[in-house]
């Protein structure tokens, strides 16, 4: 195996100091550094290298990140495909603007506390026990959450992101692969994440329910681009008008069934409570209103109980209630009085 050494960086680039210039002048003047697929296995200290940005190491062996807290210029560091367990010993890289570390052995997204400046985000497809899925620890996400834009989570086992909302200027997530279920969850995600504007579920298990795309498409405003197609202003502007159409629909139906209740609870009242009848006398030929509860209060007192039975036959009182339900109409009702 091979450690990163200032030795080993000044045999591979090249410099050739000037005669008033020694090694340590010209290390200072490198920027880029590109050991990748070396057989790396750890970093040494590469402090004098103070005006390095960009640091390419993926594709080796390392396990531990170390001995960067000195090169303090990085805005590049490539670590994926290494052999990584942890992400430590980063937080002095204040300049930091993207972190590659996907094909790595890490479960916990933590260690990023400080970097402020971190624009993009890359932990794909880390390489997990069976069942595990990669985590976030809430303080990293707090210390990036104005400044991280993209994301890559892909091929991690995860089941759920809305941690992620806090992340308010995200613009791009990448989360294929994992096990995402409910399209309510990522409505509520969207609802929180103003700025986005491309997202890529494929291979997910949400991808499948039923409206998935109208309903993504219907909560975000912003969104541009979903799983590799472009939202065109056409199908969007189609939904929105399909989602009002069914709205007042739903609107109207609940109305006119509210409606329909408080009709029937008139009515039952009416006739429950008040039990209001007209009556037709052969003697007089006109019609007369008498108040059942009326009626059963005289009998249950006994005054003018006799007069009320001699006026209200039983025939009387079927025909009574068949005018009330508009059965028995008046004509009919006259008809009856007439003489033979």
């Amino acid at each position: 195996m091979v450690r990163l050494t200032l030795n080993l960086i000044t045999k591979n680039s090249n410099l050739k100091p000037r005669k008033e210039q020694n090694i340590a002048q010209s290390l200072k003047k490198i920027t880029h550094i590109n050991f990748s697929d070396r057989n790396i296995d750890a970093i040494d200290d590469i402090s004098l290298c103070k005006n390095l940005n960009v640091l390419y190491l993926y594709d080796n062996h390392i396990s531990h990140i170390t001995n960067l807290n000195y090169t303090t210029n990085l805005t590049h560091l490539y670590l994926q495909n290494n052999c990584i367990s942890c992400i430590e010993n980063l937080t002095s890289l204040k300049k930091l603007e993207k972190l590659y570390l996907g094909g790595n052995y890490i479960a916990i997204i933590e260690g990023l506390e400080g970097l402020e400046e971190l624009r993009e985000l890359h932990v794909e497809s880390q390489r997990l026990p069976p069942g595990e899925k990669l985590l976030f620890d809430p303080r990293s996400l707090q210390s990036l959450a104005k400044s991280l834009s993209t994301l890559n989570i892909s091929k991690n086992n995860i089941d759920d992101i809305k941690d992620l909302e806090i992340l308010e200027n995200l613009n791009h997530l990448i989360a294929v692969d994992n096990q995402l279920m409910h399209v309510k969850d990522l409505e509520l995600l969207l609802n929180k994440l103003m700025k986005l504007w491309k997202l890529d579920l494929n291979g997910n298990p949400v991808c499948l329910k039923p409206k998935y795309r109208d309903r993504l498409i219907l909560v975000s405003k912003s969104l541009e681009f979903l799983d590799g197609k472009e939202i065109k202003n056409l199908e969007r502007q189609f939904l929105i008008n399909w989602k009002a159409s069914k709205d007042a629909k739903k609107v109207s139906k609940k109305r006119s069934n509210k409606n329909k209740d408080l009709s029937n609870s008139y009515i039952s009242k009416f006739e429950t409570v008040h039990h209001i009848v007209p009556v037709y006398y052969p003697q007089v030929g006109k019609s007369k209103v008498v108040f059942f509860s009326d009626v059963q209060r005289s009998l249950a007192s006994g005054n003018a109980a006799t007069e009320i039975l001699n006026l209200l036959s039983l025939k009387e009182t079927f025909e009574a209630s068949l005018c009330l339900r508009g059965i028995y109409t008046e004509k009919q009702a006259n008809k009856q009085t007439q003489p033979a």
